[in-house]
């Protein structure tokens, strides 16, 4: 086979710039071994880099009831939603997913960046043909999928300082007399600092300038607030996105808020409207890990426990784990060399430990991101809080 190579020579120079700012990127294949084990390079070691929160992909209720769906409804759904894609199935999910979320309805979509990128674009495109151009009031370290949405919509960030509320409400009120429709992009816990934004206040200065409120939650749902139900239960939050790959342990995401609201987006969002419908294996373990969402308190308080010895730790340590307030815990050691040779170290211990580098974090921030799992036993823990002072020591 003769391969068509001649524009290798850019990508390659590409590839080359990246390595020498120590920002290239390679894949690590692993088998998963349990919730909280993987196997890399014939060895074992203890995953503290999974999104897998609560332990869900391999409990087996999510299994049994994904392979029964798959079994009686065949691998794939076959189609589009709009076309022959939905069946009794979605609805039922995303009924179920709604009454967990205490909303009038809920959308299913392929995933949170695209859930992001193209609910985000709809609604600022409905609102640039409100009679103004929508001003987008957005944390500047929202996740890039949210900077995507914005940008497809070819709408121009008001960003305001990560986490500062004062801030926004500065903004808000420096154009209260801008036209154009208000929307607060932000998320309620942030994947790489582990910080919660104040979702009761962010309500109230909504209200207070008539803004609309986009709550990403993807790392809170399962894990925070009233049984699992996400930092954003109980306040009047517009729309609130998370996903289902991540504490709920499958795959895929949603949107939920009134029903006209989802209504709207069968009809105007691109990424429901072109992308074939979740198939029902997916459907089967997104089932089943909203009926167990309720009944996992003492997970998520051992997850509360375990971060706040960790954070300690860190801190014992002289080192900064950011303003993390969750199961997502940094490790802040400022230059990408460092984080990857404090990563290596942490391998050598048995941890797995994933160093976060520029594009990801700005630069200057690179870091260790510990992600805790309630899968994760006080023997493990105890191991990752002996590997740390040790890495530290071998990283200076």
């Amino acid at each position: 086979m003769r391969f068509m190579a001649r524009f290798d020579p850019i990508f390659q120079t590409a590839l080359d710039h990246m390595a020498q700012q120590h920002t290239r990127r390679v894949l690590h294949p692993m088998r998963h071994v349990g919730a909280a084990n993987v196997v890399r390079n014939g060895r074992t070691l203890i995953n503290f880099s999974s999104n897998d929160y609560l332990g869900l992909a391999h409990h087996p209720a999510l299994a049994a009831r994904a392979a029964a769906w798959l079994a009686e409804d065949g691998t794939g759904a076959g189609a589009s939603r709009l076309v022959t894609g939905t069946s009794t199935r979605h609805m039922a999910v995303e009924a179920r997913l709604a009454a967990f979320k205490g909303t009038q309805a809920a959308l299913l979509l392929a995933s949170g960046w695209q859930a992001n990128a193209s609910v985000l674009a709809a609604l600022l495109r409905l609102a640039a043909g409100q009679g103004a151009p929508p001003l987008v009031f957005a944390d500047r370290l929202n996740h890039a999928s949210l900077h995507q949405g914005c940008m497809a919509a070819g709408v121009r960030q008001l960003r305001f300082r990560h986490n500062d509320l004062d801030h926004l409400e500065s903004l808000l009120g420096h154009h209260a007399q801008t036209p154009g429709m208000r929307v607060i992009v932000t998320e309620s816990v942030f994947s790489m600092d582990g910080d919660q934004t104040d979702i009761a206040r962010l309500a109230a200065i909504a209200r207070q300038y008539g803004a609309f409120t986009y709550v990403d939650e993807a790392h809170a749902t399962g894990v925070l607030g009233p049984q699992g139900r996400g930092l954003c239960a109980g306040h009047d939050i517009d729309l609130v996105m998370g996903t289902f790959s991540k504490a709920l342990g499958g795959f895929g995401a949603f949107v939920t808020g009134t029903r006209a609201l989802c209504d709207w987006l069968v009809n105007a969002c691109s990424g429901f409207v072109f992308t074939t419908a979740p198939p029902p294996a997916v459907l089967g373990a997104m089932d089943a890990a909203l009926e167990l969402l309720p009944t996992l308190d003492a997970e998520r308080a051992r997850l509360v426990r375990n971060a706040d010895h960790i954070r300690g730790v860190i801190r014992d340590c002289g080192l900064s784990p950011a303003p993390s307030m969750t199961q997502i815990i940094p490790i802040m050691l400022g230059e990408a060399p460092r984080a990857l040779a404090f990563a290596a170290h942490l391998e050598e211990r048995g941890i797995l430990a994933t160093a976060i580098r520029p594009p990801t974090v700005p630069p200057g921030s690179s870091r260790i991101r510990l992600a805790l799992g309630a899968a994760h036993t006080d023997g493990m823990i105890d191991q990752l809080a002996t590997a740390i002072p040790a890495a530290l020591r071998e990283s200076t």
